[in-house]
């Protein structure tokens, strides 16, 4: 297993998690790596990892604006035949080591505090994550917005 930030090359390949997790429609992708893949110097960081050569998952993170050392994991996905083989687990340290490493703070994740999300909510605390808050009805009516948060201290 190889982690490594995302190419352009990636791009097909990531499509295809996105459509077969269901975490989002795969044709946003293009847009969203955009800015990544650019010469631009934005912020977020997109890492993938590879298996026997193969794209198998993704992260994606950006720094929280108007705070310090805090950033947001917005998403984390792995095919479903490759799930439960640690990639997932491997991207999160992989995000957790770089931003350690340069001085951050602190990683939060939202989600949702439905049934279809427990699975994701269990990956969270398995990785050490704690629920720090939970929005009631903040997504749609009886989907809360639950907070996760580590430190990197």
């Amino acid at each position: 297993m190889t982690i490594r930030p995302t190419r352009r090359e990636d791009i097909a390949p990531l499509q295809k998690v996105l459509d077969e997790t269901g975490l989002f429609p795969g044709e946003m992708l293009p847009g969203m790596l955009s800015g990544f893949l650019s010469d631009d110097e934005g912020a977020d960081i997109w890492l993938t990892c590879e298996a026997d050569g193969e794209a198998v998952g993704f992260c994606n993170a950006r720094p929280e604006e108007l705070a310090e050392g805090t950033w947001n994991m917005l998403a984390i996905a792995v095919l479903p035949v490759a799930q439960g083989h640690g990639h997932g687990a491997a991207l999160v340290q992989h995000l957790e080591t770089m931003l350690r490493q340069d001085g951050q703070r602190i990683i939060i994740i939202d989600t949702s505090g439905t049934d279809m999300f427990a699975g994701a909510r269990a990956f969270y605390r398995r990785n050490g994550y704690d629920e720090e808050a939970r929005i009631r009805d903040f997504w749609a009516a009886g989907d809360d917005k639950v907070i996760f948060r580590k430190s990197l201290l």
